[in-house]
């Protein structure tokens, strides 16, 4: 299940592409398949362990080609990125800004490190549901790596351009997942075992799994009003080119 919408940030085939707090790989992994050259970018070791497993068993399934797939994935800091000037043709920053003390700086690296004319995506935790999972439990948030701020979209759009990018299209992903949250927050983050915590997970995985209509059309409907997730897209201008 994908945050960001490859259609709006145009992941072509031969792209190079950054992940950037790849987590558990999902962007990656769908970069890979488009035909990207795609590097996988997380703070956690046992995470880029995991997703450079998984990009060898999409090898030997035949899911990915051995003799032209360029996948694989790096531990780094958002703030002191391992790459040079430019490297990159798209980048993915998802759901990763609201845990970096020092937005900033990761904004500028990844600008940096964006080709010009390149472009951008950026997710984040969207204000409203994330300010009622803040009221209903600190220890949503209050724990380390947890969520340091909570960005409102006009706030995101003008650290963006402070970094020397363009922001453009935006729209929210998830819906369905808000109430989830709300309700984790309410019996407690921690409380996997509540019955209603793992009914509705089980209703979350078969969407994710199944992508039914019944959930598939509602969740479409409601994103503007309920969608977890913001999702601003942005480019690097080109030297000489109006922004």
């Amino acid at each position: 299940m994908l945050t960001v919408d490859y259609r709006r940030l145009k992941v072509a085939p031969t792209a190079r592409v950054l992940d950037l707090g790849c987590g558990f790989g999902r962007h990656a992994f769908a970069a890979a398949r488009a035909g990207g050259a795609v590097v996988a970018v997380d703070a956690a070791a046992a995470e880029v362990r995991d997703v450079r497993a998984t990009f060898a068993a999409m090898v030997d399934a035949g899911e990915l080609d051995a003799a032209t797939c360029h996948a694989g994935a790096v531990q780094g800091d958002a703030r002191r990125l391992p790459f040079a000037t430019g490297s990159f043709d798209r980048v993915i920053a998802s759901e990763v800004l609201e845990h970096v003390a020092d937005d900033a700086a990761a904004m500028a690296e990844l600008a940096r490190v964006l080709r010009p004319g390149g472009t951008m995506a950026v997710t984040i935790p969207r204000c409203g549901p994330e300010v009622v999972n803040w009221l209903l439990s600190d220890a949503y948030h209050d724990v380390p790596g947890g969520h340091v701020r909570i960005y409102r979209r006009s706030t995101l759009r003008r650290r963006l351009r402070r970094a020397g990018l363009v922001p453009a299209g935006t729209h929210h992903a998830h819906a369905l997942h808000s109430p989830y949250w709300w309700l984790r927050c309410l019996v407690g983050p921690g409380n996997d075992g509540h019955p209603l915590v793992a009914a509705y997970h089980r209703l979350l995985v078969w969407d994710i799994v199944k992508g039914p209509r019944i959930t598939r059309w509602p969740e479409r409907v409601l994103n503007p009003l309920l969608g977890k997730s913001l999702v601003v897209y942005a480019t690097k201008p080109v030297a000489g080119r109006p922004a």
